[in-house]
């Protein structure tokens, strides 16, 4: 089982006068969290930029903000945004269920859950599947790098047919293509975006976060670590085999961060730390986010090509969210006096009345 230990870091606070402020008097340092233990170049810290970024520019206080995430390298994330929210890491997988909770408690906070590609296709795939059917007011942002970091590089769910890992071997499992699945699913939001991308990615989560249901974000974010190739004197797997093991520890050598930049509508390639190379396209402005059956066609038209679809690609605009399906009161939960919940024997015998 994957164990997630999280390490913070605090960041020194520095007084700059001349930074930026937005509608709240707050600058993009009231925004960050704790310094990022990942491994130098690692995408997700991109997406935790982004993230940062959008909050900033919307203007929403992070203490009325909730961060929740599961177990991985993604989930570790939440710790390096937002040191003001509210936050929660559960148990592998289960995410979801402590949203879906929190929000039917507390409806006026702002949610987002941040997980992997195993912790949301793997353990956690009837949890993900269930929040996406029940419309969840919550952004939910998928940090997919197609392998399980914790645990050393294994293949993931996502990860695609035919893909080679770092120990050689080549995936032969079918793949869950998690934007697919959030489509056919009902979801009301769903886009993807790679995570070097700052330029299409600050955007969707800024519509992402005030979406009124569950805003789905498949975030491309490639890993660092196991890229390294055999036959490499200094790979991490020559080192273990070549020398006598005292102590055990690895050594992950600094990368760089991959970061592109593409017009809308065109194809860009984007070649990957070992070596490989996703194609991705970028939809234009005669793309339709709204009409579900067509923008389904268009990712298999496009995945059918070898190309991997990215932008706004489906919007339900006057989407329904737990609480107007569930016709729940306008008072959060959590602020219901004690007569509103407990009002008695006699309203409950009232209530058992119109079943009779």
């Amino acid at each position: 089982e994957d164990r997630t230990v999280v390490t913070s870091i605090t960041k020194p606070r520095i007084h700059i006068p001349k930074l930026e402020r937005n509608a709240l008097g707050l600058t993009r340092m009231d925004y960050e969290g704790s310094m990022s233990t990942l491994c130098a170049g690692c995408g997700h810290d991109s997406i935790t930029a982004a993230l940062t970024h959008a909050f900033f520019e919307l203007a929403l206080p992070p203490h009325r903000a909730v961060k929740l995430s599961g177990i991985g390298c993604s989930s570790k994330t939440t710790a390096y945004f937002l040191s003001q929210a509210h936050g929660f890491n559960g148990v592998h997988g289960r995410m979801p269920a402590v949203a879906s909770g929190a929000n039917a408690a507390h409806r006026e906070l702002t949610y987002i859950g941040i997980s992997g590609d195993g912790d949301s296709l793997s353990i956690g795939l009837g949890q993900l599947c269930h929040a996406i059917r029940r419309n969840v007011n919550m952004l939910y942002v998928l940090e997919n790098n197609g392998v399980y970091g914790l645990t050393k590089g294994q293949f993931s769910a996502s990860s695609d047919v035919g893909s080679k890992s770092k120990k050689g071997e080549y995936n032969e499992d079918g793949t869950i293509e998690p934007v697919a699945m959030a489509m056919a699913l009902g979801a009301t939001f769903v886009a993807r975006s790679f995570s070097g991308d700052k330029e299409q990615l600050v955007p969707i989560m800024m519509a992402g976060l005030p979406h009124r249901g569950f805003a789905f974000v498949d975030g491309l974010s490639p890993c660092v670590t196991f890229n390294d190739h055999e036959g490499s004197t200094k790979s991490y797997t020559f080192i273990r085999k070549s020398n006598s093991e005292v102590v055990g520890a690895g050594f992950v050598p600094t990368q760089e961060e991959i970061s592109t930049r593409y017009d809308p509508g065109s194809v860009c390639p984007v070649t990957m730390h070992d070596g490989t190379t996703l194609y991705l396209r970028k939809v234009d402005a005669s793309y339709d986010p709204t009409d579900r059956s067509a923008a389904y066609a268009y990712l298999k038209e496009r995945q059918d090509r070898g190309e991997i679809a990215t932008g706004m690609l489906y919007i339900q605009e006057d989407s329904a969210d737990l609480h107007a399906r569930e016709e729940t009161v306008a008072t959060p939960l959590r602020d219901l006096p004690f007569e509103s919940l407990c009002p008695g024997a006699a309203a409950l015998e009232d209530l058992m009345d119109e079943y009779i």
